[in-house]
């Protein structure tokens, strides 16, 4: 039976995403003073304040000053630079409180003598690879992010005029009866503008400059429908306009909704959260599956209890996609990966200062080097089962 999927993203603008780019920023300033540091940073933005709060456990002494700057260049980088935008990076209000993490936890999770480090939370993640695209990444979400990446550019560039860094999309795919997808039918994008750029020019503008050069045009049909500001005006945008928090973009973070989530969000938080660690790790295994082969989409979730080091429990489902049986698939990862929270932490690398780079347009799906969890270098395993 065919359907039609939707998958969301939203610009590097979008007040949510700026939440979670100064979170992330902050995490890396921490990481490259002490790479052991723990961190649960979360940030709000409502108009031109910007609050900054959570819990860190750290070797060195919190300058407050320091973390402002970190922050202010955060939100320039996101496109809040000019005051015709009024939210600005040197003009807005900055309340910081963050403060040390519970001993509590702490004991949970720290390494000793007489313990391995256990899981900073429990949870359940997800992981998932589908063969749609060479990131092997659901069609709707790729393209969604395609969109907001370019989106983002030609505004920077200044190949188009009058644009604010506020910005969604949404596509919609067309799968046939086989599971692949073979239309575009519904193109949903929108950007702040400034005053003076009329709705005609923004339409015309993102149609040839973002929208014509990142869809396929083997994709687009005389069916595919396409809504560029349909509210047809957008100049109040960013903080101003709707107010940002960490963590509140999950599934744009993940998978557009093609697979499940677990709940837990990403940016912010260190290696030691198995929310973002074990997320990673899932989609690495996923993405072995797919990329060697044996299955077209796979869909992998751990389960972890806090202070616990290796996980509760290991699910994979390959939508009977697979040419040898989930049972098999999950031995051999249980007898080839080591699943705890230390050594998902060594694999991947994860105490490196790289975290803002996955902030926007997707922690996953990125075939940049820095991203461990996107390398297909355990193929071979599983190629054997064959």
């Amino acid at each position: 039976m065919s359907y039609i999927f939707s998958s969301e993203s939203v610009s590097k603008g979008h007040p949510d995403k700026v939440s979670d780019y100064i979170a992330d920023s902050i995490l890396d300033y921490i990481l490259s003073k002490d790479k052991n540091a723990r961190s649960a940073v979360e940030v709000a933005l409502a108009h031109t304040t910007v609050y900054i709060f959570g819990e860190v456990s750290i070797n060195f002494e919190l300058n407050e000053k320091e973390i402002i700057n970190v922050a202010k260049d955060a939100i320039k980088f996101c496109g809040y630079n000019d005051p015709v935008f009024i939210f600005n990076a040197d003009t807005a209000t900055y309340h910081v409180n963050l403060h040390k993490q519970s001993s509590d936890i702490a004991l949970g999770v720290d390494e000793t003598e007489n313990k391995e480090q256990g899981a900073g939370d429990q949870g359940i993640m997800f992981g998932y690879a589908k063969d749609d695209t060479d990131a092997l990444m659901p069609l709707p979400i790729h393209l969604a992010h395609e969109l907001t990446s370019k989106l983002a550019l030609v505004r920077e560039n200044k190949t188009v005029q009058g644009l604010g860094p506020d910005g969604k999309s949404q596509v919609s795919v067309l799968y046939d009866e086989n599971n692949q997808p073979v239309e575009v039918t519904a193109i949903v994008l929108s950007t702040q503008h400034l005053e003076e750029k009329s709705l005609e020019s923004v339409k015309k503008d993102v149609l040839e400059y973002v929208i014509k050069p990142v869809i396929p045009e083997k994709l687009l049909t005389e069916n595919t429908k396409y809504f560029i500001n349909p509210t047809g005006r957008f100049v109040i945008g960013g903080p101003v306009g709707d107010s940002g928090l960490t963590g509140r973009k999950i599934i744009v973070d993940t998978y557009g909704g093609f697979a499940r989530h677990g709940g837990g969000a990403f940016s912010g938080k260190d290696a030691s959260k198995v929310d973002r660690s074990a997320s990673y790790m899932a989609r690495y295994l996923a993405k072995q599956v797919v990329g060697s082969g044996i299955a077209k989409t796979c869909e992998i979730q751990l389960a972890y209890a806090i202070g616990v080091a290796k996980p509760v429990s290991l699910y994979v489902n390959t939508f009977n996609t697979s040419k040898v049986s989930d049972e098999l698939i999950k031995q051999t990862i249980e007898e080839n990966f080591d699943l705890r929270p230390k050594a998902i932490i060594e694999k991947l690398g994860l105490k490196r200062p790289i975290f803002k780079y996955t902030t926007h347009n997707g922690h996953l799906g990125k075939l940049d080097p820095i991203f461990t969890w996107e390398q297909l270098d355990s193929i071979e395993i599983f190629k054997k089962l064959i």
